[in-house]
């Protein structure tokens, strides 16, 4: 299974997690507060930020900028439709100050490409990689067209079919795509625990021989790290400085404190993993020594004494002549005088 190289930082199996932190539209088009969440998804231990790369003409048409003139939600959407895209979207500028400030702040530079000008401004940005979201599975030219750049794809399956996540990789690798790895999706917000199929992420693995990852839209961090422990290899996450803000996302999302325990966390889980191979390690091997149990006599006996089964008996600690060879012992004598409750060595047996 081959491995995507962003810039040096290898990513699949063999590899420890790596951290997206979905920036998206939660910057709410202030590149102020852009900047102070960068550092704090660089602080919280995200090893990428990523951000969404679409224009008020490049993702929706006018007619369904015509049917959602208002929201009665107020506190996610502040207007029409077309006025949050317009200030949500980010310019050819604004990305190039975003891409310049994530390399001075030693953190990579991702986002989602969502029409062919976009693909190309993200190259010109020397994006490691592309990222193509869900709703893109089934965009067959965008995925040529991203692929024909040879760069890694991150690839999200949310509301794909098998058949379609299969014509998906066959269109990028067609084009000529570098490797590609899969993200397990639920494109709902947030999804219910009996929808997300953890699963998914093996079976994905065992489907289609690339890396699966998982671009989480749960709350919380118990799903991602479990995410983890069935061999996600990636973790894409909303994140927010304040969940109470005004914006679309900002209440599904990671906070700081989040961000920093799924950082932290999947490093644990990750290195826990291990091996498939059973070990016994040099700790354990002398905790056997303490936990677990040796011969002792149940009763008085004297020189000579023949010893029977029913005289024996087992308990800490486990440094003498073990539980599993007393067969070895019964039918022999004693070549000294024994109290109740005495440790059996082996050198005292005829």
């Amino acid at each position: 299974m081959e491995q995507l190289d962003l810039n040096g930082r290898l990513i699949g199996p063999g590899c420890p997690p790596y951290v997206i932190a979905e920036i998206g539209a939660n910057y709410n088009g202030d590149m102020d507060l852009c900047r102070r969440m960068i550092d704090a998804a660089r602080d919280c231990g995200a090893h990428a930020v990523k951000f969404q790369s679409w224009s008020k003409t490049s993702l929706i048409c006018r007619a369904e900028y015509a049917r959602n003139t208002s929201y009665a939600d107020k506190k996610r959407h502040f207007g029409s439709l077309e006025e949050m895209v317009e200030r949500y979207q980010l310019t050819p500028e604004q990305h190039k100050e975003i891409a310049s400030y994530c390399r001075s702040r030693n953190i990579e530079f991702l986002s989602s490409p969502f029409s062919p000008s976009e693909v190309d401004l993200l190259e010109s940005l020397h994006v490691p990689c592309f990222k193509i979201a869900s709703m893109d599975i089934n965009h067959l030219k965008l995925l040529e067209y991203a692929g024909s750049k040879r760069k890694p794809i991150i690839l999200s399956t949310g509301m794909a079919t098998m058949a379609e996540i299969e014509r998906a990789l066959s269109a990028l690798r067609a084009a000529g795509s570098g490797p590609i790895a899969l993200l397990h999706c639920i494109s709902i917000y947030p999804p219910h625990a009996e929808d997300i199929h953890l699963r998914n992420i093996p079976m994905l693995q065992q489907a289609f021989d690339v890396p699966v990852g998982f671009s989480d839209h749960t709350l919380g961090t118990a799903i991602p790290l479990a995410a983890i422990a069935l061999g996600a290899c990636i973790i894409e996450k909303h994140f927010t400085l304040d969940k109470e803000m005004d914006g679309w996302d900002h209440w599904i999302s990671a906070d700081p404190s989040e961000l920093q325990v799924l950082s932290e966390q999947t490093k644990i889980v990750y290195e826990s993993l291990g091996s498939f191979v059973r070990t016994v390690s040099p700790a354990e091997m002398e905790k056997r020594l303490k936990f677990r149990r040796r011969v002792v006599l149940k009763r008085a006996m004297k020189k000579g004494e023949l010893i029977a089964e029913s005289d024996l008996d087992f308990k800490r600690p486990g440094n003498g002549i073990h539980p599993d060879e007393a067969m070895y012992i019964v039918g022999r004598k004693l070549t000294k005088d024994y109290v109740m409750d005495q440790e059996l060595e082996w050198g005292d047996l005829v």
